[in-house]
């Protein structure tokens, strides 16, 4: 793909979004299906579950805040938020965190192979406003709470072994966490207007006991060489962002995941996606909403984001048009889905089946603009691979 300073997406109304270069190296995907809708097509009509979707995909609600899951006894956790998921056997798990303090923490839900629910427990409990987090490679799950000097926790998707709190991540207001096996590092996101970019590199890959919390240092524009310092007091007596001179600055630090050398970040506070190049240390401007020219910006309010195997980011929204967006490959930034009637909510916890043909994520306060509201939901159909 050629370089250019700036790229343009084709997005919804007929404007565009500007990109930063170079996303998607060596990438070949064919052109949408419909100029402005993106590689699905255009949204059909909300379904009987208040969402709209393109042709040939379809939803299920699997999880209501408050109500027993499936047939099984557990009840499902208040203010759903970022999940993940995990193969087990010929089924998979899907674990969610609750944004709530007090308590918090995180359920799961397991599915049998054919998508049936065969059971619903815990994984972690007496923790505060667990927000977003992130899959490690060795299939733990890390909650992230999203409070002043909060800290991360690494649980059991299996809801076996006990969680374990990880103290050397650091404490600050985290929000989500993206693993890099290449270079065997966790980044981290800080959501607050003069948030930071982490990594922690663990002593032993596998084992996040001991470590050394970095921050990313870089100048002030959008684009440009970054290099990594040591937070040198990770428990944050003083706040991590506040002790490395020339610590990079993002406002609103939201979800990230990590895929083929880069870490994408998204940042609430101006509506940005960000590109991290891990193998080239820089960092660029993926998607900004304020310089959407000829039409209504595609995807506002972003936050949590996960990718599928064909390379497409899922941006969900937290308000905008309680939207889930696909970015793809080929530079198009389009609505994916679309929940109606429940306006005081935000999507949560957008992550894939490991055979990629289910998305699930949450409406975390429903139609009732609550906590206790949230509606976890599936969506089916024939994603890209």
């Amino acid at each position: 793909m050629e370089r250019r300073d700036f790229l343009r997406a084709t997005a919804l109304g007929g404007g565009s979004a500007v990109l930063g270069g170079t996303l998607w190296r060596g990438a070949a995907y064919a052109a949408p299906a419909q100029p402005g809708t993106g590689p699905y097509g255009a949204l059909g009509a909300a379904d009987a579950n208040g969402i709209a979707l393109p042709a040939g995909f379809s939803s299920r609600v699997i999880a209501r805040s408050g109500q027993r899951v499936g047939s099984t006894s557990y009840t499902w956790h208040n203010a759903p938020d970022g999940g993940a998921c995990y193969a087990d056997g010929s089924g998979w798990i899907y674990v969610s965190n609750s944004e709530i303090n007090p308590s918090g923490g995180a359920s799961a839900v397991k599915f049998s192979a054919t998508g049936a629910i065969t059971g619903a427990y815990r994984v972690l409990s007496g923790t505060r406003q667990n927000c977003a987090g992130g899959k490690t490679p060795w299939n733990t799950w890390l909650s992230c709470e999203e409070v002043d000097r909060g800290y991360v926790y690494e649980t059991d998707p299996w809801g076996v072994k006990a969680a374990v709190r990880r103290d050397a991540m650091g404490r600050f207001k985290h929000e989500a966490a993206a693993a890099d096996p290449v270079r065997r590092v966790i980044y981290l996101t800080e959501d607050v207007s003069d948030g930071c970019f982490y990594r922690f590199r663990p002593t032993t890959w596998g084992d996040l006991s001991s470590g050394t919390l970095e921050v990313l240092v870089g100048g002030s524009g959008t684009s440009g060489p970054v290099s990594w310092a040591r937070v040198p007091d990770p428990s944050g007596a003083t706040a991590t962002r506040g002790q490395v001179s020339g610590a990079k600055r993002f406002n609103g630090g939201e979800g990230c995941h990590y895929a083929n050398d880069t870490c994408w970040f998204t940042t609430k506070g101006d509506n940005r996606v960000w590109r991290y190049d891990a193998a080239a240390q820089t960092v660029e401007l993926a998607y900004d909403d304020s310089l959407v020219t000829g039409g209504t910006a595609p995807l506002t309010g972003v936050d949590n984001i996960t990718g599928s195997s064909s390379g497409d980011l899922f941006v969900a929204e937290d308000g905008g048009n309680m939207e889930i967006c696909v970015i793809t490959p080929d530079e198009v930034v389009a609505p994916f889905l679309r929940v109606s009637g429940q306006s005081g909510s935000e999507i949560t916890g957008p992550a894939f089946s490991p055979d990629g043909t289910r998305l699930y994520f949450s409406s975390q306060r429903g139609t009732s603009g609550s906590s206790s509201g949230g509606i976890t939901y599936e969506v089916k159909g024939p994603f890209r691979t």
